[in-house]
């Protein structure tokens, strides 16, 4: 081993390439982007997953199944700690509400409360869903908790 070539061509930082500055830097006249084509132009750039002509990763791969995650509902969920912050005793809680005081926003197909924090005020909750938890801690703090039915969603045919 020779000691000196261990840290030869290792600097702490790298230089930038400085294109277009003549023949001698080696990236002069086409700046590195070769004659003509697309890559010349200005403003060029593949698309994502884009392989130079081949058939691309996710052509060749088998898709199989099915999922339904698309047509899953869209749930935004708040806690009871977000309701004994934002509200006073006696109020009145409706995603309405809760859209205007800036607690969900969105778009949604149903607001769920969670029961993450206490609850001390004595409010009454009018939402799609509830989970036992967040019910318990309403109902135990004086308050009560009533079930919102949603318009069902159909197909248009």
């Amino acid at each position: 081993m020779i000691i000196d070539d261990v840290h030869r061509g290792i600097h702490k930082r790298k230089k930038r390439k400085r294109i277009g500055r003549g023949p001698g830097s080696g990236h002069g006249k086409t700046s590195g982007r070769g004659h003509n084509g697309y890559g010349s132009r200005a403003g060029s750039s593949a698309r994502r997953g884009y392989e130079g002509g081949q058939t691309p990763l996710f052509m060749r791969v088998a898709k199989r199944g099915f999922n339904n995650r698309a047509f899953a509902d869209v749930v935004v969920v708040i806690n009871v700690r977000d309701i004994e912050n934002h509200f006073n005793d006696g109020d009145e809680i409706t995603p309405e509400v809760l859209r205007a005081k800036g607690l969900i926003h969105g778009k949604y197909d149903a607001v769920k409360l969670l029961g993450n924090g206490d609850l001390t005020k004595k409010v009454n909750v009018k939402l799609h869903r509830f989970s036992a938890s967040a019910e318990e801690k309403v109902t135990q703090a004086g308050g009560s908790v009533e079930l919102v039915v949603r318009p069902s969603r159909t197909l248009s045919s």
